[in-house]
């Protein structure tokens, strides 16, 4: 909420300067985002008085004009259309400096000389308005400084309000904060009762009074909408971010900021038998004011007469109803809506506007009264009318019965850290407009037990009293003290891997960590995982965040994307993160998940080959491949102590490339997936590049049997390649096996050092040269041994494998 200081030190003016109070209101809860001059920098304006206008002799739009500054008349050449004798308007004498360091000077138009400028609001930065000269009030006097005669040296402060803080939506509320916080008077404005003068009254009947328990009416009669309104009810409008509309829509804007209460204006003669408060019927269509047609829902409240709705309640009038430049009778209302009644309609509707901003948060139950009253007298002063009686519509069981909640001295001083006296916190309480109920002495303090005002809608219990307590009392004068405690040592299991060992493993592996959100899209879902239904969210921020997310490659991907977009081309990602899988019950799964794409190596000067195409390989030297995605996973997996696992290929995975993919198997249990995106995916998402992730059973991978102590042999150990020619089909991982079985514990290390296909070999066969490296813990093996050996593992991959030696 934007508000001028000025108008707030009409309520209450505490002696403290604009950079206190701010601080204040800051360290008070009701954060300040900024604070901005009401007005541009200008000197040298006075308040002027146009005492005669003539024709300029030589322009027809030009106007040779006698302006008093209360001294010496005079003379100003003006263009605008608005100029007249007796107008009280804004004069630039020369000498003056306007907004962008623009100096005036005596100037000759047309022939005619110009001692000055009548100046335009657009031109002091006091608004828009560009079309005419500014029009004053006729009591300012001729020659007075305008900053000094309209207050212009005045600070607006926008407010950040957290969605709790309903009340403060109001120059009342913050009045009441401040007054609160620095013990100073608050001066509400006078609202004395409307006399009618009319029996002319307009129905309203509640049928959803549940949703709406008050809602009140008055017809008022011969309103002239043509009439300005004034400069102070426009100015304050500007200071606090609105714009002038007409005299009743700014009256109810006005009433809007003054007390917080909502209001709305209809055409009296557009509507027809009545005013109902109901809820919408399933398809009922309402075109709003700002021209919006939206097919409504049975979940919306209405106000609506015979015709149907007029309005959607709490958020926005409809354009059938509304006030225009021909309207005589106005219908001037304001209710008390449920907040749960109204909370989201607007976002449904893509609306935002500041009437369900407030009811959303909560309305007092009790300001409609006050509410219509002072916008009644303000809508005579400035469009005049004929008012007629309140009509009140009320249903007083299904208003808010005001909570009482007790406070004790021994809870307060445990959860502040420190006690606060007795008497302060009566004196809070009841500056707060907490009603005292009871306040008894115990055996462990006081106890005070409190009615909660109908403004405050965030107070339901004990802790809520003791946060008011301590933001009055000043966070600043908390006790800083070093807190005291046993601290025992975390039992560390030897089985388990803390989550951060692993991210600081992926780190070390050049990868970065990054957080998504745990919502993604229904698109995003079906892309990457469409066999699973998620869990939908019941009241999702959006539509792009409205499921539980299966997988996290959908916002590993968006990260690229996002990344992508900033022309990077290089990009190593992972995320550890709940994934949630439906079923009977929602399960919710820790995994991990990573994204690479780009360069194997940063750019460099050894990188000599990059870009240059591999034969037959699809890839451009030096770029990620399938082999580096597979190689951290299987680093990843050692470093954990997970060894054998097993890739298996993958094809009908519709996030992955069926001829780039597999999956992770440790024994016969899955741990998870890695491979290339799916071409579809590639495609949809127009990615330009390969990309290749993985994803794992976090779980899984954080627990590790305990470490066990090897021996190191002290006999030498002795290597044998093997060029084997295998069918294509046969991965690596069967012949390690193979030779494992084989060999047992005498195998200490087995690589594979080449792979080739081509000239000189079947298209169905493969070259795959391997290295054993045998040890005996227990001796030197001798030539006839690593001989039989040899032959058993040769003799075991033909059977099993039908592997030849090249």
């Amino acid at each position: 909420m934007k508000f001028s200081e000025a108008w707030l030190r009409e309520w209450v003016d505490p002696p403290v300067a604009t950079d206190e109070l701010v601080q204040q209101i800051t360290m008070a809860g009701l954060e300040v985002d900024a604070v901005e001059p009401a007005a541009a920098a200008f000197s040298g304006v006075v308040v002027g008085l146009v005492t005669a206008v003539e024709k300029h002799p030589n322009a027809e739009k030009l106007s040779v004009c006698s302006v008093s500054n209360g001294a010496e008349s005079h003379q100003v050449v003006c263009g605008a259309p608005n100029v007249r004798a007796g107008l009280v308007t804004a004069f630039a004498q020369v000498g003056a400096k306007l907004p962008g360091d623009f100096k005036i000077k005596k100037a000759k138009l047309r022939q005619v000389e110009s001692y000055g400028m009548l100046c335009s609001a657009a031109e002091l930065g006091l608004g828009e308005d560009a079309d005419g000269i500014m029009e004053l009030p006729d009591g300012l006097p001729p020659g007075a400084d305008l900053r000094a005669a309209l207050t212009l040296d005045d600070q607006c402060i926008e407010v950040d309000l957290t969605p709790n803080r309903g009340d403060c939506l109001s120059l009342r509320g913050l009045a009441r904060e401040v007054g609160v916080l620095n013990q100073a008077p608050v001066t509400p404005v006078a609202i004395p009762a409307v006399t009618p003068t009319h029996d002319a009254v307009f129905p309203v009947t509640l049928t959803a009074a549940n949703a709406c328990p008050r809602y009140l009416g008055r017809v008022i009669r011969g309103v002239d909408v043509s009439r300005p309104s004034p400069w102070w009810l426009k100015e304050r409008l500007r200071r606090c971010g609105l714009r002038s509309i007409d005299p009743i829509v700014d009256v109810t804007n006005y009433v809007l900021l003054e007390l917080g209460q909502p209001m709305h204006a209809f055409d009296l003669d557009k509507l027809t038998d009545g005013i109902d408060v109901r809820f919408a019927t399933a398809g009922e269509t309402l075109t709003l004011l700002d021209g919006k047609s939206v097919e409504l829902d049975s979940a919306t409240l209405v106000i609506a007469d015979r015709a149907g709705a007029v309005a959607m309640a709490g958020v926005m009038g409809g354009a059938a109803t509304a006030v225009s430049d021909k309207t005589v009778d106005v219908f001037l209302e304001c209710a008390y809506f449920n907040p749960l009644a109204v909370a989201g309609t607007a976002r449904r509707f893509g609306l935002h506007t500041d009437a369900g901003h407030r009811y959303e948060r909560g309305v007092d139950s009790t300001l409609q009264a006050d509410a219509m009253e002072r916008a009644t007298q303000l809508l005579l002063d400035v469009a005049g009318g004929e008012p007629g009686a309140v009509f009140a519509a009320v249903q007083p069981e299904e208003l808010p019965v005001a909570a009482e909640v007790t406070l004790r001295e021994t809870r307060l001083a445990r959860v502040a850290g420190f006690s606060v006296p007795a008497a302060t916190v009566d004196e809070v309480l009841e500056r707060l407009d907490f009603e005292r109920v009871a306040r008894n002495q115990t055996d462990d303090g006081v106890e005070w037990t409190v009615r909660v005002p109908s403004h405050r809608f965030d107070v339901a219990i004990e802790a809520d009293l003791i946060e008011e307590v301590c933001r009055i009392y000043g966070y600043n004068k908390l006790p800083s003290r070093r807190p005291h405690t046993d601290l025992t040592l975390a039992r560390v299991p030897r089985n388990e891997t803390p989550v951060t060992a692993l991210k600081r493993q992926l780190a070390a592996a050049g990868y970065q960590e990054v957080v998504t959100y745990s919502f993604i899209g229904p698109e995003q879902q079906r892309r990457f995982d469409p066999e699973l239904e998620p869990q939908t969210l019941a009241n999702p921020m959006s539509v792009d965040q409205s499921v539980m997310r299966t997988s996290l490659l959908p916002g590993l991907t968006e990260v690229w994307r996002g990344n992508r977009a900033r022309q990077q081309t290089r990009l190593r990602i992972f995320e550890i993160g709940q994934c949630f899988l439906p079923g009977n019950t929602l399960t919710q799964r820790l995994n991990v998940g990573g994204l690479l794409t780009g360069s194997r190596d940063e750019e460099g000067w050894l990188d000599k080959g990059v870009g240059e195409p591999i034969p037959g390989a699809g890839v451009k030297a030096g770029a990620i491949d399938f082999f580096d995605v597979k190689g951290d996973v299987e680093q990843l997996l050692a470093w954990q102590g997970v060894h054998g696992a097993e890739f298996r290929p993958l094809s009908d995975d519709p996030a992955l490339h069926p001829g780039q993919a597999a999956t992770v198997h440790v024994g016969e249990t899955c741990v998870g997936r890695l491979g290339r995106l799916h071409p579809a995916i590639e495609s949809e998402l127009e990615l330009t590049q390969a990309v290749f992730a993985f994803e794992l059973d976090a779980e899984r991978l954080l627990r590790r049997d305990p470490p066990t102590y090897l021996p190191v042999s002290r006999f030498p150990a002795v290597r044998r390649d093997l060029a084997l020619l295998l069918d294509r089909t046969v991965p690596s991982a069967a012949v390690q096996a193979c030779v494992e079985e084989v060999l047992g514990e005498r195998l200490v290390d087995f690589t594979v050092f080449d792979v080739y296909t081509g000239k000189g070999i079947e298209s169905t066969k493969k070259s795959v040269a391997v290295g054993l490296t045998i040890q005996d813990a227990s001796a030197t093996l001798t030539d006839d041994q690593i001989t039989e050996f040899e032959g058993a593992v040769i003799g075991a991959l033909k059977e099993r494998l039908n592997a030849e030696l090249r």
